[in-house]
């Protein structure tokens, strides 16, 4: 499998997440693309993606967008869509961009999707950390409290989604990294494909530039190896995690363009 569907097929696989979480979401595969509505007035987390490559120039796309948009429009007014863009042929990408306006979305940001093979070593020493798995609602909420600080998601979004049981019954495996029993840095993994994805990598930002990301992420990663034995990790990348990613070995592989309802 090429690298760029190894890589949609774990963010897919991934953003099942929040059809489960809450309760009052649901997950619905339509044709050509998959719905996943987390139960929440929140764009982000309602989201549609492809589940395959796709041809423009035919009604194929429009079908999809057209089912999408019928879709959320029953259910709530703010939905996203996460389009890796190697699923459109290059020639085809311009039309797809404007057809995506015309159903109301508009982009808000594109992420790089990267690989690598397996992880360099760290370029310092990292702090150590006591890493542990989410298992208990202590755990779940300071995920969601560390994921509202980092990526500026209202609280009560965050513990609606991230704190309930519910939430980590399927692929996604969260990990929060504790200096001095403090959570400090969370992260997590979803496997698929043979490649480990790694999501939702962030620092409570009054601790952050101290190598707590890195470190979280490599001691889940490891758990992962171990337990599994693939080495292959992919992920999309922030710009800001951008040069922390490509020192530990990421490269490009594709692209993403999130767009959300204008």
């Amino acid at each position: 499998m090429q690298d760029f569907l190894i890589i949609d097929d774990n963010l897919r696989t991934a953003m099942r997440f929040f059809g489960h979480a809450t309760g009052t979401g649901e997950i619905t595969s339509l044709p050509g693309s998959v719905a996943i509505y987390s139960g929440l007035d929140y764009g982000v987390f309602n989201i549609a993606m492809l589940d395959g490559p796709v041809t423009v120039s035919n009604e194929s796309f429009a079908t999809r967008l057209a089912a999408l948009s019928r879709y959320f429009k029953e259910r709530t007014p703010r939905w996203s869509l996460w389009l890796c863009e190697d699923l459109i042929e290059p020639s085809q990408r311009r039309r797809a961009r404007q057809m995506i306006s015309e159903i109301g979305l508009r982009a808000i940001s594109h992420l790089p999707g990267m690989t690598a093979g397996h992880l360099l070593p760290p370029v310092g020493t990292l702090p150590q950390l006591e890493v542990l798995p989410v298992v208990d609602h202590v755990l779940q909420a300071a995920f969601g409290e560390i994921t509202a600080l980092a990526f500026d998601i209202p609280f009560e979004i965050a513990q609606a989604v991230y704190a309930q049981d519910r939430a980590w019954r399927g692929e996604y495996q969260g990990y929060v990294g504790l200096v001095n029993g403090r959570p400090a840095a969370i992260v997590a993994t979803v496997v698929t494909s043979g490649a480990i994805g790694v999501y939702s990598l962030a620092t409570d930002p009054s601790l952050r530039r101290r190598g707590y990301g890195e470190a979280v992420m490599r001691a889940a990663v490891d758990q992962v190896r171990e337990r599994t034995g693939i080495d292959k990790v992919v992920l999309q990348s922030t710009e800001a995690g951008y040069p922390l990613y490509r020192r530990m070995g990421f490269r490009d592989a594709t692209r993403f363009t999130v767009y959300l309802t204008k």
